[in-house]
């Protein structure tokens, strides 16, 4: 009996069907990969050929199933958004992802750097970016990016903003990638010049929005109600003012005189 449920645990975890998804290391880690995740599905959201996903394996090559790679977040062009237990290349005809970005930390800096480039570049991914939220293992900028030339990966040049703030642009998604002096990162899009938000982010900016048209029809009321106020007194006093003159002049006092 113990043989056979350690052969049947033994197959469960050999089945190319159960995935166990590699969870991210730390708060920052996770909060980042939430961000992007959210942020580029929010974004294409109106697009009915853009997937967006992370931290789900991309199975690329049929006849080995140990051939799969799990990226923190990546975006494929020319697909449907429907859910999927994990990215299988040869079930999306042969259609690899377009864009790749890994959340760095200590324990992944050395795969990141030295082995998923190998993979992404041989698989035909067009762009691959490492972010290190911690600012510490990727070295020399915590926000780096290649592309795919002539079969090879080329550095993404990196633009320094006024304030300090790292750039460097993706062709492939038309976006800028930000990397903040506090090392926060957010996509940007450089068309309508605003920072791409996640749905919570998204959600707030719509309650701060509501919160202030609130706020701006409560002060125009307050206005309306302050000004038929005033009208109204004005008004009482123009009435007492005309009954005093009538009553002067009842007395034979010219009250302009007075």
């Amino acid at each position: 009996m113990t043989i056979s449920g350690d052969r049947k645990l033994i197959k469960t975890l050999d089945s190319p069907l159960e995935d166990f998804e590699p969870m991210p290391e730390g708060d920052k880690q996770r909060r980042n990969l939430s961000y992007a995740t959210e942020a580029l599905k929010l974004w294409f959201e109106q697009l009915p050929d853009v997937y967006v996903s992370g931290n789900l394996f991309i199975r690329y090559e049929e006849d080995g199933a140990e051939k799969r790679i799990a990226p923190d977040i990546f975006v494929v062009f020319g697909t449907s958004k429907e859910d999927r237990v994990s990215y299988t290349v040869w079930e999306e005809d042969g259609k690899v992802p377009d864009f790749v970005l890994e959340i760095t930390s200590k324990g992944t800096v050395t795969k990141d750097r030295k082995e998923n480039p190998l993979i992404y570049r041989d698989l035909g991914v067009k762009e691959y970016f490492q972010y290190d939220p911690s600012g510490i293992s990727l070295k020399p900028d915590s926000l780096q990016g290649v592309r795919l030339e002539n079969d090879k990966y080329v550095p993404i040049s990196v633009s320094t903003l006024a304030d300090g703030t790292l750039s460097l642009h993706s062709q492939t998604l038309g976006l800028d990638l930000y990397l903040f002096v506090d090392k926060t990162f957010r996509f940007y899009d450089p068309i309508s010049k605003q920072i791409l938000r996640s749905h919570a982010e998204a959600e707030h900016a719509r309650y701060q929005a509501e919160l202030e048209r609130s706020y701006e029809q409560q002060a125009r009321r307050e206005a309306e109600v302050a000004q038929q106020q005033a009208e109204a007194i004005a008004e009482q006093e123009r009435h007492k003012n005309e009954k005093l003159a009538a009553y002067l002049r009842a007395l034979g006092i010219n009250p302009d005189e007075i």
